[in-house]
């Protein structure tokens, strides 16, 4: 698939889902307002805080939206509804965007096709320095890897990543929203369809607290939440049914580009 047309302007809006979380979020947003490329709508998603969110909102001049369904999946999918941009950007409320961040993501996703994703790795901030190795190497290096090995394509991680609103169009209807216990990027992972693209920049890295690997209790949450996902999607799908198809389509693609770059259009 071809970019968009030299000169052409995309819209980036930014979803930031929320709950109870106002000091990290105040951080974030204060990084947003620093990016090289300002976003054009920044919607901060909040899961029913108790806490001053509305008012670090307010003082940020953001959109708000309140979502009272508990969980990240129904929070995530009402601001990614809720966005009006051309490229929907995603990130955590502990995330901390370097200052290019949503500059690069517009120059990815606006030389690839109209159903593409990028996503990139967290660099982990705070905790001891070997929870944040294992974070980097272990945790999210066995994301990508042992998942991209089950999907048949790079998975999307939740702290760091953007799509293109037409893959929203496409899959919004589908995704879980009303199971807290699902991983909301591994869901939208799964839902892909394979003529959809996920573009891996190991350069897009993205600060993100390692508060999710500093305690066994929340670790142990994680795993569970992680094995939730994987029951509620391959009882959806098979995983090797969904890896050969997503396998076929890739390789179709690439034999299609070099066709096309040796002028061989049979």
């Amino acid at each position: 698939m071809s970019g968009e047309p030299v000169g052409s302007a995309l819209t980036v809006s930014v979803v930031i889902p929320t709950r109870n979380d106002a000091a990290m979020l105040r951080a974030c947003l204060h990084l947003l307002s620093r990016q090289t490329r300002p976003a054009d709508e920044i919607i901060v998603v909040d899961n029913a805080s108790s806490d001053d969110t509305a008012a670090v909102c307010s003082a940020a001049g953001v959109r708000r939206i309140p979502v009272d369904v508990p969980g990240i999946p129904a929070t995530t999918a009402a601001g990614f509804d809720a966005a009006a941009g051309d490229i929907i950007a995603r990130l955590d409320t502990d995330s901390r965007p370097p200052a290019d961040w949503l500059e690069r993501v517009e120059a990815v996703l606006g030389a690839a096709g109209p159903l593409s994703l990028v996503t990139g790795p967290g660099e982990f901030y705070g905790g001891r320095r070997w929870v944040r190795w294992a974070g980097r190497h272990v945790f999210l290096g066995g994301y990508f890897s042992v998942v991209g090995f089950l999907l048949g394509h790079t998975p999307v991680y939740g702290s760091n990543f953007a799509l293109r609103r037409a893959v929203w169009q496409e899959i919004g209807g589908s995704v879980v929203r009303d199971n807290a216990d699902v991983h909301d990027d591994l869901d939208i992972s799964y839902h892909l369809r394979p003529e959809m693209t996920v573009i891996y920049d190991p350069t897009l890295a993205m600060g993100v607290s390692s508060r999710p690997l500093t305690s066994w209790p929340s670790f142990r949450r994680h795993i569970r939440m992680s094995l939730t996902t994987f029951r509620v999607e391959f009882g959806e799908e098979p995983p090797l049914r969904r890896r050969r198809e997503r396998v076929r389509a890739r390789r179709g693609r690439e034999a299609r580009r070099r066709r096309a770059g040796t002028g061989d259009g049979g």
